[in-house]
Parts: C-alpha cells; structure tokens; sequence
C-alpha cells in the first residue's frame, strides 16, 4: 500500500520569499497555455485564417490570469466553504495556501474572455472556441497542485488496490488518491479528446460546448472517488457539490453544441 509523500508546499525559497508548488503548477499551466496555443495557430490552418496570431496569446493570458484567481477563489469562498471564511476574511486572498474553486475560476476566465473580446471586436463564441483545447493541461496542473500540498483526499478505497494510498495527515485507512485520478482524466484524458475534435474546423461555439460537456462528465465521475466537500440527499441517491456544479455545464454544454450544428453550421469562417 502506497503512503503520500507530504511534501514540503514550498518548493523553495529566495530569501524571504517562499515559493510554493501550488503557485509553481499555475505558473506551468500559463506556460502551457501559451505553448498550446501557439501550436493551434501554426498547425491548424482554420486557426490561422480566423486571423489568430500569437500576440493574442498574451493580451488573453493578461486578462485569463485576473479570471482564474479572483474567480476561483471567490468560488472557493461562496460554493464551498462561506461560513468558514466570511469568519476568517484575511485567509480570502491566501490563494498559496491553496483552495481554488474550478467552477469559480471558469466563470472568472468567462467574464475575463468576454471583456477581452468586446474590447478586440471578437465574438464570444468564437474566443473560447479558441482557448478551450488549451484549458485542460493547466487544470492537470492544478491538481497535481492539489496533490502535493495533500489536498482534496479520495474516499476509503479496498486495501486491496494496488494504488490505494494512506493520507497521513487525514487517518491511516487506505484512500483513493483522487487528485492524480482528476489530473488523469479531468485533465490530461480531456485534453486529448478534445485537441483531436478541435483539430478539424467546426461550427462557431462547438468547441466550447463540447469542452462544458466533457469536463461536466468527467467531473461527475471523478467525484465518486473523492471525499465531497458536502453531499445533499434527493432521497434515491445522494450528489456532491461538485457533481451539482457539473451538471449545469454539461446541460449548457448541449444546448450550446445543439445551437452550433442547427444554426451555425458553415459560418465556421465568419471570424474577423
């Protein structure tokens, strides 16, 4: 049976500044939005002609960093855990402490994207049909994030698993470690799916919609492994927070696929 390591958060220090693992995986997750999205531009041709450069790149990072941490930790705060912080308010902004919420953070980059694209005279649609394939990786990140500083433990699993794993600083019952199973298919398994259907050129807003899909099923099956942060019975089965944040993306999600095969189909070049 496997022990988690509990490693130092910080992974190292200059000077008086600490710098923690937590902050180093949202730094990698930048970095890979970055590589990401350079590579759509350079290799797939209906990018390109979208008008798509790579100084887009950095003027949407500018205002996606903003998004997903004041987004994901308000999330933090209001879905998860209010009681505690609206009675610790200082602890609000110690984001490298970490607890970020992803739900939180996509509204964030939502809000974010929007304010970019009225300001470059892009449509909505078409900017998240950019960024989409490239979110995925900096999630994975996060959660190996999360794993490091020894968050977010899974539920008692079977001594049995070969991967089932003691979380010293939760009890010695063997657990799921369900930050590497999120990283694993939340993250890297998502992000494959959904760079092999953005490849191809299609309908405005199908790729975003298909990415809501994906990361809402996704999600909802990693929860299972997972302790929830709270549950609520609806008599014949019992939901997490997460699972409830999931399924609207995944309604949204298909609405939004449904409204780009029916209506958008061969507008696909209307970019500026």
């Amino acid at each position: 049976m496997l022990v988690h390591p509990l490693p130092n958060p910080v992974a190292f220090s200059i000077g008086p500044l600490a710098v923690h693992w937590y902050g180093l995986m949202y730094l990698f997750g930048f970095l890979f939005f970055i590589i990401l999205g350079r590579v759509r531009i350079k290799t797939q041709p209906h990018i390109a002609r979208a008008g798509w450069v790579p100084k887009n790149l950095d003027d949407i990072l500018f205002y996606g960093v903003f998004g997903v941490i004041v987004g994901g930790r308000l999330g933090e705060v209001l879905f998860y855990n209010p009681k505690y912080f609206f009675s610790h308010p200082a602890e609000i902004f110690a984001v490298w402490q970490g607890g970020m919420s992803y739900h939180g953070g996509l509204l964030g980059v939502m809000i974010a994207m929007w304010l970019w694209s009225r300001k470059n005279g892009r449509s909505f649609r078409e900017t998240m049909d950019f960024i989409s394939p490239t979110i995925p990786i900096g999630y994975a990140c996060g959660r190996l994030g999360n794993f490091i500083n020894a968050e977010l433990p899974g539920r008692v699993a079977s001594p049995d698993l070969p991967w089932a794993m003691i979380w010293p600083n939760v009890d010695m019952l063997p657990r799921h470690p369900s930050p590497l199973y999120q990283m694993l298919v939340d993250g890297l398994l998502m992000f494959v799916l959904l760079w092999l259907y953005a490849r191809k050129e299609r309908p405005l807003g199908a790729v975003s919609g298909m990415y809501c899909v994906l990361y809402g099923c996704a999600r909802f099956f990693t929860e299972y492994f997972r302790i929830p942060d709270y549950e609520v019975s609806l008599g014949f089965f019992t939901i997490s927070a997460g699972q409830m944040l999931s399924l609207p993306m995944v309604i949204l999600g298909i609405g939004v696929l449904w409204w780009a095969y029916k209506f958008e189909r061969g507008r696909e070049l209307t970019f500026k």
